[in-house]
């Protein structure tokens, strides 16, 4: 082992490897269980080898969400805003919904990594080339987030939330009500049975891009 390894920097050890180890381990066994000590026995290194990535857990928390975050497309490459911004709502829930023990994480902590704002600095470029201008397009990437990150945490059931509306039971039982006391509930309830959460979530996103194409605030 060379003098600059023996300082934390092992072979073939890099920041993506920590990152996606750290990832893992959360979701085989729960935020709570990740540690730098717990990571780094995960990695067979000891726990100052992750510090030469990550001076700190905070930072190590940082990474994991840039890292989830980077997995959505942010530019649309010619294709219509529409199209474009569907993709990636759809690629950022897609992602939520296979780490759910990782959505409090992105609930909880704020994306202000550089990799977080390049992303966003693309996603506004790709909005300004369809004629949004910067604080129009910031408020449709926000709202759009937010959305993603509600129906994530609905359907990962965080902090004990209910399952999102249109879940399958929830809908069953709504058919089942009594249709003189609640006609058009119960109507409703069994004209979407079996269309599930995502149906929902498919629904609000094109209310959204339909919002978002018509005229700024104050026109």
């Amino acid at each position: 082992m060379t003098a600059s390894r023996s300082r934390g920097q092992h072979a073939g050890l890099t920041g993506r490897a920590i990152l996606r180890a750290a990832i893992g381990l959360a979701d085989r066994e729960g935020l709570a269980a990740l540690s730098m000590r717990g990571l780094g026995t995960e990695l067979g290194v000891k726990a100052m080898a992750l510090y030469h990535h990550f001076p700190s857990k905070e930072a190590l928390l940082d990474g994991m969400v840039e890292e989830l975050a980077a997995a959505a497309p942010v530019s649309f490459d010619g294709a219509d805003w529409r199209d474009g911004l569907r993709g990636y709502a759809r690629a950022q829930l897609d992602t939520l919904a296979a780490h759910p023990n990782l959505v409090p994480l992105l609930l909880s902590r704020p994306a202000t990594t550089s990799g977080n704002h390049r992303m966003m600095e693309t996603l506004l470029r790709s909005l300004g080339a369809a004629g949004f201008p910067p604080m129009r397009a910031l408020d449709m990437v926000y709202a759009l987030n937010g959305l993603i990150l509600v129906h994530a945490a609905l359907d990962a059931g965080v902090g004990g939330a209910p399952r999102p509306h249109g879940e399958p039971g929830q809908t069953s039982r709504l058919a089942g009500l009594p249709a003189q006391t609640y006609p058009l509930l119960a109507e409703a309830a069994r004209a979407g049975a079996g269309r599930g959460p995502t149906a929902r979530f498919e629904f609000a996103l094109e209310a959204l891009l339909t919002g978002f194409a018509g005229p700024p605030d104050g026109a």
